[in-house]
């Protein structure tokens, strides 16, 4: 299916996030037309970056106001698309009001950029970003074993892991829609942690909030052994890519690199940084995050520091590197690309 990247424009949301800037650059350097939907146009800081980008790869880029709480506001951007890839949806930890800031913007946005495409007879194909939070709550949940792609997320609520909560009930919805219909095929992609490099100046990749954390010595006293899944931004926008143009691409897919931890991550970053930045080498007594997690970090409670510290995560990435070609980088190669790029 390599001619849907040529046949007709291409539309992307959230083309300014971490992920979506990313996708965007790998269909501009395959010669794609993009159509890009901001919430304000008038924001153009937000998206020089993608301008900068198109002028010097050989795809176009056309830009559309669009708001995702809007019905029928995406219905300009979507004309004669054939593809869409819909990434926007809020990732934040720490937010006054979870109902507002996360649940209905991420099911809300997802219903209806899905419901106009079924009003959009040329779309053929949508590609969802999704999460692993969608398959999971806490560590504790997966009883030490590995997340597949079978998984759903059932602990989560709007008080405990309200983000967590949003991916799942937005993908339930997506899904809902899918299967109400015949027009176009979905595939979801479910990541882990994304880390690396940023293409935006204005990212607010809660990833690279971490690593500003590591860098700027919060957690010079140490870091809680939290178990995570990590995988690198440009892994997460080729699988974008591949789940477009594979025709045997189907279903959700964990994106996921490496099985890994918070303490691995700083241990990593010590040996190369450590003699230049507080980059933190040792973990903290689960006690002591439990004691004072909730005041250094706004959103993380004890009942999330009970399960998930010192609790191992693990996954299964088979049907991504069978089915999507995945060929994951080094997790020292992200980790040093994403430090090196704040």
């Amino acid at each position: 299916m390599d001619n849907i990247l040529h046949d007709a424009p291409i539309l992307v949301t959230g083309a300014t996030g971490f992920v979506g800037s990313w996708v965007t650059r790998f269909l501009l350097a395959q010669g794609a037309t993009v159509h890009i939907t901001l919430r304000d146009l008038n924001l153009k800081k937000r998206y020089q970056h993608l301008i900068d980008m198109a002028n010097n790869l050989p795809g176009h880029i056309h830009f559309f106001q669009a708001n995702l709480l809007e019905e029928g506001s995406f219905s300009k951007a979507m004309q004669n698309t054939q593809a869409i890839f819909h990434i926007a949806s809020p990732f934040k930890f720490a937010v006054n009001n979870p109902q507002l800031d996360l649940i209905n913007p991420a099911i809300q946005g997802t219903k209806n950029v899905l419901n106009q495409a079924c009003q959009t007879p040329s779309v053929k194909k949508i590609i969802l970003t999704s999460s692993c939070a969608a398959m999971f709550g806490d560590n504790i949940d997966l009883n030490q074993k590995p997340l597949t792609e079978a998984s759903w997320n059932t602990t989560s609520s709007l008080k405990h892991n309200p983000y967590s909560y949003s991916k799942t009930m937005a993908e339930k919805a997506a899904w809902e829609i899918a299967n109400q219909q015949d027009q176009w095929k979905m595939v979801v992609i479910n990541p882990c942690l994304v880390m690396g490099p940023s293409l935006s100046p204005v990212s607010d990749s809660q990833s690279l909030l971490l690593l500003n954390q590591l860098k700027d010595g919060s957690f010079k006293p140490g870091v809680a052994n939290l178990g995570i899944g990590i995988v690198d931004v440009r892994d997460v926008a080729q699988a974008h890519l591949n789940a477009l143009t594979l025709e045997t691409a189907q279903g959700r897919y964990i994106i996921c690199g490496h099985c890994s931890s918070f303490l691995e991550i700083a241990q990593i970053l010590y040996k190369k940084y450590g003699t230049t930045y507080p980059v933190p080498n040792r973990a903290l007594p689960k006690a002591l995050c439990w004691l004072l997690g909730p005041l250094m970090l706004k959103g993380i409670t004890r009942k999330y520091i009970e399960n998930n510290v010192n609790i191992p995560w693990q996954a299964d990435n088979t049907k991504s590197i069978n089915d999507l070609h995945m060929n994951y980088r080094p997790l020292q190669n992200t980790l040093y690309d994403a430090f090196d790029s704040i």
